[in-house]
């Protein structure tokens, strides 16, 4: 049982990364995502001069590659 009400990031998990950090996720080069990003085919947050990938948009676009056989 959690003594205090305040939410930490081990309950939370992860919500994003950065470019480089996605595509170390993703197996592929920060090249690639920046790529995805710049064609709008990956959707990214920029929050001041950070760029950030959520993990959530990370998977959908993976999904996306999916090859069916």
């Amino acid at each position: 049982m959690r003594k205090s009400n305040k939410i930490t990031a081990a309950d939370v998990g992860v919500l994003a990364v950065s470019p480089a950090e996605a595509g170390r996720l993703a197996g592929i080069g920060r090249t690639t995502i920046y790529h995805a990003i710049s064609c709008g085919d990956l959707k990214s947050l920029k929050i001041g001069t950070r760029r950030l990938v959520t993990v959530e948009a990370l998977r959908e676009w993976l999904l996306t590659h999916e090859v069916r056989p």
